[in-house]
């Protein structure tokens, strides 16, 4: 099974076509978190032509939306910047 950070990446790629994508696994710094046991913690940092025009709101339900099977177990917590290419 692909690791967490590539499931990750495979999913937003996917979904957001972006033109940046920076994924950091922040898990090690929440190690003893009861919550963390079983899913990690994520920084996204990505940059998409999809979120112009698009609330920060929007620009993170379209990151959750991508994500959501993963945020089932995978991910425990998802902390994410979205930005247009123009913001960039």
């Amino acid at each position: 099974m692909m690791d967490r950070v590539a499931l990750i990446e495979q999913r937003l790629r996917t979904a957001l076509t972006p033109e940046s994508l920076e994924i950091i696994d922040d898990s090690v710094a929440h190690s003893g978190h009861a919550g963390a046991r079983d899913g990690g913690h994520f920084s996204v940092q990505i940059v998409s032509a999809t979120f112009i025009g698009k609330t920060l709101l929007q620009r993170h339900r379209l990151v959750n939306a991508a994500l959501a099977d993963l945020m089932r177990q995978e991910i425990h917590a998802l902390s994410i910047t979205a930005r247009t290419p123009d913001e960039t």
